[in-house]
């Protein structure tokens, strides 16, 4: 029996083999996709539970079609971006354009694996802890739903996942191990960039809901804390 339903978009066949037999071969229903207008067709006609994918297609820019595919799809289907750019700001960007998270090429299989296994894990679990409060931010996990104030904050699941670690131990500092194991998965490299580029997201979120207060204190060499401003 098939994982989930997987959307692949890649326009390098030889790629979209590898990664197609190779996904199959771990029990994934692998649907695929060369370009960004089949993409949109085929997630429009039976959406997927997670998409994988390329940002450079041939014939729309990826970080476009992924903002259609977000509008598209339901909030629960998990967008992968997989990426040549190293820069993070264009990776900042695909994440505010719908992308729940990112790999750099060239990746390792396992690593991609271990993420997809962390998302469908995160996609089943329905339990939590009650709503979240601290200061004026309060943080519901039960709708996944932010507001400071009277201000609600749109976050993609990832950045919700890693506020509610956070704001769960307001005051303290939350070790980058433990962030990569709670909000993502325990496979996964502590030096992973992908921890900070999430952080400056949310920051920049938050801070933009509340007259620019940082309310993520980065700790050098330990982690993060959530500030009780408020």
């Amino acid at each position: 029996m098939a994982l989930a339903e997987l959307l692949v978009v890649e326009d390098d066949a030889e790629i979209a083999d590898e990664l197609s037999q190779a996904l199959a071969s771990h029990g994934y229903q692998v649907v695929r996709a060369g370009n960004g207008r089949q993409a949109a067709e085929r997630a429009q006609h039976r959406p997927p539970d997670l998409v994988l994918l390329d940002l450079g297609l041939p014939d729309i820019d990826g970080v476009d079609l992924c903002r259609r595919l977000r509008a598209l799809l339901p909030v629960e289907t998990v967008i992968v971006v997989l990426t040549a750019r190293t820069r993070e700001f264009e990776v900042v960007v695909a994440l505010d354009a719908g992308a729940d998270d990112y790999l750099t090429k060239p990746f390792r299989l396992t690593e991609l694996l271990a993420r997809l296994r962390a998302h469908l894990r995160r996609r089943a679990t329905t339990a939590g802890p009650p709503v979240i409060r601290v200061g004026a931010t309060t943080v519901d996990t039960h709708t996944r739903r932010v507001h400071i104030g009277d201000t609600e904050v749109r976050l993609r699941p990832k950045e919700f996942d890693l506020l509610a670690t956070l704001a769960g131990s307001a005051g303290a500092v939350v070790g980058r191990s433990r962030l990569m194991a709670e909000v993502w998965d325990d496979e996964w490299l502590e030096t992973s960039k992908t921890l900070d580029v999430h952080v400056s997201a949310l920051r920049r979120k938050l801070a933009d809901a509340d007259d620019g207060q940082n309310r993520i204190t980065t700790v050098r060499g330990k982690g993060y804390r959530y500030e009780a401003h408020p």
